[in-house]
């Protein structure tokens, strides 16, 4: 997984890069096929913190997430957070619709 961390309006510091990317490890590790992330952090007039993450995967899957606070860890966290749940929402849907072969002559027998 290739994580790249921008910043715009500001200065990047070590501490926020260390926590975009391992709260990006840690949040979207179980899900191997992610392949890119690029996580943009903002600031708008010192008090708009906003962090924007993109992730893209294999079989053409994207999905982003924003969030705009007053603290830029914790737009980070909310961010993330949001990919993550469009990204396991995603991956359910697939996992879900897979057809278990047998299981309607298990039930038909039961009854």
């Amino acid at each position: 997984m290739n994580i790249t961390v921008t910043c715009r309006h500001m200065d990047m510091t070590d501490a926020l890069r260390d926590h975009a990317t391992a709260r990006v490890r840690e949040s979207l590790g179980e899900f191997p096929r992610v392949e890119d992330v690029h996580v943009i952090l903002d600031v708008q007039r010192k008090i708009h913190h906003i962090a924007e993450v993109v992730v893209r995967a294999k079989n053409h899957v994207h999905a982003e997430g924003t969030e705009e606070t007053t603290d830029m860890y914790a737009s980070i966290d909310g961010a993330v957070d949001k990919v993550h749940r469009q990204l396991r929402k995603k991956r359910d849907k697939i996992q879900d619709h897979k057809h278990i072969a047998g299981l309607g002559e298990l039930e038909a027998k039961t009854i």
